[in-house]
């Protein structure tokens, strides 16, 4: 929970309007943070979670336009004053296999997935400075540990996430910044609905891993996590 005996941390997060995006905002406002919420949507924000409050800023975001994250820091900024935390939520599973020729749909992978988390954190970082104890959580997936799928394009930029995330720890840790990989199998949002590799029941569901994103966040610096695999099914690295 946030310290009562300081401002109420506030929470830059992406892709917040459905999914692992949407059960993060559920889970984190009750327990006291203030949350600036980004989509490429601003609308859906507003049909999700009712209109903006003291509490809550609606930011359109779209990780395919650099200058939407630039003004949506800034308007953090301005109604808030801080921002403790960044959550790269954001994310594409568009397929491209190993042997298809599709550089366009490669490269809208590697902008959203890799550029666009990249760039978030240059421009938080100077703020999360500040606080003394800013965060970084970067939702990544286990296809960015292990491969067990043909799709080359998604698993070479989860790959590519654990990159940033470690170098984000090994720069920003005398910053008093603690960076976090998150790498869950199967979630049970939108995005993993045509899977029939196993049953949705079985998947994990965003409200668990948004309660891991919370307590990630909540840990003090001497006690940082660089990873967290989230499992549903037996894997061959723990």
């Amino acid at each position: 929970m946030a310290d009562a005996s300081s401002p109420a941390p506030v929470v830059l997060l992406s892709g917040a309007n459905r999914g692992i995006g949407a059960a993060i905002v559920n889970e984190l406002l009750p327990h006291g943070y203030r949350l600036s919420l980004g989509a490429r949507d601003t609308a859906s924000l507003a049909a999700t979670f009712g209109p903006e409050t003291q509490s809550t800023l609606h930011a359109h975001f779209d990780a395919l336009e650099p200058e939407s994250a630039k003004a949506w820091v800034a308007a953090t900024v301005e109604k808030f004053g801080r921002i403790d935390v960044l959550i790269n939520n954001a994310g594409s599973n568009e397929k491209v296999s190993l042997l298809e020729e599709n550089e366009e749909a490669l490269d809208r992978l590697w902008a959203i997935n890799v550029k666009a988390p990249l760039r978030l954190t240059r421009l938080c970082v100077p703020y999360l400075e500040r606080t003394g104890r800013g965060r970084i959580v970067n939702i990544a997936s286990m296809s960015g540990k292990r491969v067990r799928n043909p799709f080359v394009g998604y698993n070479m930029t989860k790959f590519a996430v654990m990159g940033l995330t470690h170098t984000t720890r090994h720069v920003t840790w005398d910053m008093g910044i603690r960076a976090t990989a998150i790498c869950p199998s199967f979630v049970r949002t939108e995005m993993t609905r045509e899977s029939t590799k196993i049953a949705r029941d079985d998947m994990i569901a965003p409200q668990t891993l948004a309660r891991i994103v919370r307590n990630t966040i909540e840990l003090p610096n001497n006690a940082a996590t660089a990873e967290v695999l989230v499992n549903c099914r037996l894997e061959d690295m723990l």
